[in-house]
């Protein structure tokens, strides 16, 4: 725990899906540090000694718990909660799946596929994937935000105007991340703790990680704002820059079919290359591989790149 929060939110503190009726746990002032304990995005269904079927019997509406939500004293409808982001303290396990129905290629992978990680929370050295790669670790917060205006429950899954399922691995620790509130108090909440993740998430999952998080929360009075924003404290792919990508691409007049296209090219590479099991390399791809938007302007077809960091097999 960290010696300067001013409250600890415990995990038992925690909700499923966005609602402005949800009491609050704690009503803080602004300038205020938490310390919040948060559960991974299986809610605890999965564990160090859980193997692929026990994906089938995954409670759905017990998926993406976050801790909260936070009544921030004069946060209103029209201001910005400023949150401060300054350190992860890891669990050391983790899982990444392939569930069926979700995901970027939902369609070409139908069968649950299980890896359990375990990793050392203290160093953050790379965590090893089966004999075949070591994935570089950053810790981060998948899922952060505030409750919504609109009355009645609203599903975790799908980010916000206000926030919520993010799931950007820059919001790590010394980033500050701006929230549009749209309720009073901004009610904020956070969990969905990521190990590591690549741009795009693109099977559905990254290094699933139970964590407990630091973190300042205040308040910017009357700033517009329409979406969220984030400042990084400096170089965000200095982990995986060392060795070089490997890039595939797809290109078309569609950014779904080409995002999808480059993804598929990459899954054929490191399976040919490096003996991968299409699942495991879809696994591996959502854990540490960027999707990248590289060309929007020269119609009718669009580029999009999937980098892929050699350093994962050196």
């Amino acid at each position: 725990m960290c010696d300067h929060a001013d409250y600890t939110i415990h995990g038992a503190h925690h909700h499923f899906g966005w609602d402005r009726s949800i009491p609050p746990v704690q009503t803080v002032a602004p300038g205020t540090r938490l310390h919040f304990e948060c559960l991974d995005s299986s809610g605890g269904q999965l564990t160090p000694d859980s193997k692929t079927p026990d994906l089938v019997n995954l409670a759905f509406e017990k998926i993406n718990p976050v801790t909260g939500p936070i009544f921030v004293e004069g946060a209103e409808p029209g201001d910005v909660l400023k949150v401060e982001i300054e350190h992860f303290h890891p669990s050391g396990f983790g899982w990444t799946a392939n569930i069926p129905g979700f995901g970027l290629l939902a369609d070409q992978f139908p069968d649950p596929h299980l890896r359990v990680w375990s990793y050392d929370k203290d160093s953050l050295a790379p965590a090893a994937f089966g004999d075949m790669a070591r994935v570089p670790l950053k810790p981060f917060a998948g899922t952060i935000g505030l409750a919504p205006a609109e009355a009645g429950l609203h599903s975790v899954v799908p980010p916000r105007r206000m926030g919520g399922n993010l799931d950007i691995r820059d919001l790590a620790a010394g980033t500050t991340l701006y929230l549009p509130v749209e309720v009073s108090g901004a009610l904020f909440s956070i969990g969905d703790t990521h190990a590591a993740q690549g741009d795009g998430e693109v099977c559905g999952t990254a290094i699933e990680s139970p964590m407990e998080v630091d973190l300042k929360l205040d308040l910017i009075k009357g700033e517009p704002l329409r979406f969220p924003r984030f400042t990084t404290p400096g170089p965000v792919t200095r982990h995986l820059d060392g060795k070089g990508y490997e890039a595939t691409t797809g290109i078309g007049p569609d950014l779904m079919a080409a995002t999808r296209d480059a993804l598929s090219g990459m899954i054929d590479l490191i399976g040919r290359q490096h003996g991968l099991s299409a699942e495991d390399a879809y696994l591996l791809c959502s854990v540490c591989g960027d999707l990248r938007i590289s060309e929007v302007v020269d119609q009718p077809n669009w580029v999009v790149s999937f980098y892929l960091p050699r350093i994962v097999f050196e």
